[in-house]
């Protein structure tokens, strides 16, 4: 299409018409003519009044910016007027419509209104996204038995202010059970406060739980200070990892847990706060306390309704789900399109132990979607050998299992004779196989072979 076609253009706009400044209609097009009933060629030249005697095209001849104007003359419709300039100086007016006709119109405000609603609900949902914590219950992936036991939990604690203590290894997903408790319960529309015990110095801790008063000590604000214990009052305070909590600090906190009130240093005064605990640790605390490195009366103080978070090796049946979530996450976070994942992947990392738990999980997938080419997610995509380092497979470590211990054998002389049926080469055993080269390297190296 060439600009010199703009006829053609102006042809195919509802209800198109052109006026100078006297009224005088200088253009119309067919679909106008045909709709107020007139013939296209009688039109041109006459003015618009007598044409479409309920116009108000001549009124807005005044008009400096275009405007939308209602009209009731051949049925109720919406027509957009622009004043027309030729070298600053303005020489008529165009109209065409948006909308010809009440069915249109009322179609129009039907779906003007159920996006008025999508709206509302959006931003109602940004607004308590806002309020609330930044993971839920539905972050939570997977339907496996240790899974679905777990999920049953949260939402029972999640109907009481008691105590949790969250007990777990690391990457298991503690923080993510913390959060759904907090966003399920009826303190959802106040703080969830954070604090990890062993990311602050000891000599901060205490200052960090119950704040101070103002020049209490050198560098400290002149008005004082809030702390962790305040900012969640009538909320939930997260301690991560507890058992990093100096000793010297667990007296006061169970104080501060017991009477539910706390002192900030520096202070005199009793300061009342309703909050509601939940601890994490990857520590076995009976033990601390046996030690002497974490006190007994404490531990029984946070020991109230305890939730184990299973390790993803005991969690394997929500591989497939995890897998997809992740993929999924990156594909957004990344700008990825993966649309297809090798299945290959999820029978692979079935037999991993994932000493890393779900976290090593998410590392891997972010690396496998990272180097991924195209929309089709590889296993050779996954740099295995890199991203489970540190892990053996179960087919190697358990061979106390026969099953494994045959299989395992049984890949391990199938490749020694492909490799000395072609000399050692590896593209055409790699061929041979059925495999692309990278995962026969990795095959190699995981079955010892040279």
């Amino acid at each position: 299409m060439k600009p010199s076609d703009y006829e053609l253009i102006l042809d195919h706009l509802p209800g198109a018409m052109v006026i100078d400044m006297k009224g005088t209609i200088v253009y119309i097009n067919k679909q106008c003519a045909d709709y107020i009933g007139t013939d296209r060629e009688y039109a041109l030249g006459r003015d618009v009044r007598e044409i479409f005697p309920d116009t108000k095209m001549v009124d807005s001849l005044k008009l400096d910016k275009p405007e939308i104007v209602f009209y009731n003359s051949f049925g109720i419709g919406i027509s957009v007027e622009v004043p027309l300039f030729s070298n600053g100086e303005k020489i008529g007016l165009l109209e065409y419509d948006i909308v010809q006709g009440s069915e249109i119109l009322y179609e129009l405000a039907d779906n003007y209104t159920q996006f008025l609603d999508q709206e509302l609900k959006y931003l109602k949902h940004q607004i308590n996204e806002l309020r609330s914590t930044k993971y839920s219950i539905n972050n939570i992936i997977g339907d496996s038995e240790p899974i679905m036991k777990m999920k049953e939990t949260i939402i029972s604690a999640a109907k009481t202010n008691s105590t949790v203590l969250i007990y777990g290894e690391t990457g298991t997903g503690k923080e993510l059970v913390a959060h759904s408790i907090h966003s399920l319960s009826k303190r959802a529309k106040h703080n969830l406060v954070k604090i990890n015990a062993a990311n602050i110095p000891e000599s901060l801790v205490e200052s960090e739980l119950f704040g101070y008063e103002g020049g209490t000590f050198t560098g400290a604000d002149s008005k004082g200070k809030k702390g962790k214990f305040e900012l969640a009052d009538k909320g939930t305070l997260f301690i991560d990892e507890i058992h990093q909590m100096p000793l010297a600090v667990q007296p006061k906190l169970l104080r501060a847990l017991q009477e539910n009130e706390i002192e900030r240093i520096g202070g005199t005064e009793s300061i009342p706060v309703d909050v509601r605990i939940i601890v994490t640790t990857n520590q076995d605390l009976r033990a601390l306390v046996q030690s002497g490195k974490f006190r007994e009366d404490l531990f029984y103080r946070l020991h109230v309704i305890v939730i184990k978070v299973p390790p993803l090796r005991e969690r394997l049946d929500d591989i497939p789900q995890l897998v997809d979530y992740f993929v999924n996450y990156y594909n957004k976070s990344m700008g990825r399109k993966i649309r297809t994942i090798d299945k290959r992947i999820y029978n692979v990392f079935r037999n991993y132990n994932w000493p890393g738990n779900v976290r090593q999980l998410q590392n891997t997938i972010e690396r496998g979607v990272s180097f991924a080419k195209g929309d089709h997610l590889r296993l050779e995509d996954m740099d295995l050998n890199d991203a489970m380092r540190g892990g053996e497979t179960k087919e190697k470590s358990d061979f106390r299992d026969p099953i494994k211990a045959v299989k395992y054998d049984a890949e391990k002389k199938l490749i020694l004779s492909a490799l000395a049926r072609f000399q050692g080469n590896k593209t055409k055993t790699a061929e041979y196989l059925g495999i692309q080269r990278p995962l026969l390297y990795q095959k190699m190296k995981r079955l010892g072979i040279r």
